[in-house]
């Protein structure tokens, strides 16, 4: 009988010291806004709340599912009986569709936490067409003026895609001049009537070109039967054409040719030392082929205007050696300066297909 009537004690002890503390009432604790545009920027809603306990109610922290959601909230003690608020603000901008957040409010009443939910449709803002089709060609827009085709392994195919627009009140008549058989080029529409959008379609046949490494080459658009050559009317092609060497045989690569290049330090630098200034000064490096197979000089990627490279033969039988000549022109060069210049050279063999080759001087 002791022990029951300290348990009831107890109890009662427990109920006293609950009855003594903050109770925390929301009139509402979820909310839709329905539909909202995102072009109208945020909307706030407001969750009223009552202190129904017996103690002071002090909301310690607020916290959003979302960065996205933004609350703010009473933070003095709210006595018994009176009230207080949770605002709660959301901001559509780049979040289109429907959105379900949720706000958890802790406090020190008897339930430490409260879960409020808001939730709606946003509808996006009309798209700017003059930043979707950022490129303009007079009344006509791209998205972009650049077919970028990557790597493309020798006898595969690219394809890209550019969206155009019609920014003007008359129908546009689209063509292109192509002289590069290696582009397969359609429009859809050809004629774009106003306010109308539609594509240029560009395949990459790497079968019909006969390039290797780098390609960067330039089709004009022609509007209206106008041909106007200009880089405003121009779609720039980049691509580079590469050797697919993975689908070689064990055989097939024992066979291969080597390319090993005299005198070629391990950063593949050459110092050529001193060069007069305002003169052309030829060097020579041989070039020998240590393999099997010929080796094929597929192409010298030189981008220096001051600096001519040309090899004495493209194809190196086995044991043979070709020389890779650079002629260094040193007009209008500082004099005391230092200078570097690189070129590449593309080959079949199938561990130094792509070399780069570093040339150092000083022009006194």
């Amino acid at each position: 009988m002791k022990r029951i009537n300290s348990l009831c004690c107890l109890l009662f002890i427990v109920m006293a010291v609950s009855a003594q503390k903050p109770v925390i009432e929301f009139s509402k604790k979820t909310y839709d806004f329905g539909t909202i545009n995102e072009a109208d920027g945020k909307v706030t809603t407001v969750f009223e709340f009552t202190n129904t306990g017996m103690a002071p109610l002090v909301v310690n922290r607020v916290r959003a599912s979302c960065g996205c959601t933004t609350p703010n909230w009473t933070k003095t003690p709210i006595e018994p009986g009176q009230k207080g608020t949770i605002s709660v603000t959301y901001n559509p901008a780049g979040r289109p569709g429907r959105f379900t957040k949720t706000i958890t409010v802790s406090s020190n009443a008897t339930e430490s936490d409260t879960r409020l939910i808001i939730r709606g449709e946003v509808t996006p803002k009309p798209v700017d067409k003059s930043v979707q089709y950022p490129v303009k060609m007079d009344e006509l827009g791209l998205k972009t003026n650049l077919l970028q085709f990557n790597t493309l392994i020798k006898g595969t195919e690219g394809q890209r895609t550019i969206n155009v627009a019609n920014f003007g009140t008359e129908d546009i008549r689209i063509s292109v001049q192509n002289p590069f058989p290696y582009l397969e080029i359609g429009i859809i529409p050809e004629v774009l009537k106003p306010n109308e959008t539609g594509n240029i379609y560009v395949k990459f046949n790497t079968n019909r070109c006969s390039q290797w490494g780098p390609v960067a080459e330039r089709i004009y658009v022609i509007l209206n039967d106008q041909k106007i050559i200009s880089d405003t009317y121009s779609l720039r092609v980049r691509a580079n054409i590469v050797e697919d060497f993975a689908k070689m045989t064990l055989e097939e690569k024992r066979e291969a040719p080597i390319m090993e290049i005299a005198n070629l330090n391990a950063s593949r630098t050459i110092d050529l030392g001193k060069i007069p200034a305002n003169m052309v000064k030829s060097y020579k490096i041989s070039v020998a082929n240590k393999g099997i197979k010929p080796l094929l000089i597929r192409r010298i990627v030189n981008n220096n205007s001051d600096m001519k490279v040309t090899a004495s033969k493209t194809s190196i039988s086995s044991g043979k050696k070709a020389d890779i000549k650079f002629d260094i022109n040193t007009k209008g060069n500082k004099a005391g300066a230092p200078y570097r210049r690189t070129f590449s050279i593309q080959t079949n063999d199938p561990e130094n297909s792509y070399t780069t080759i570093n040339l150092v001087w000083e022009v006194e």
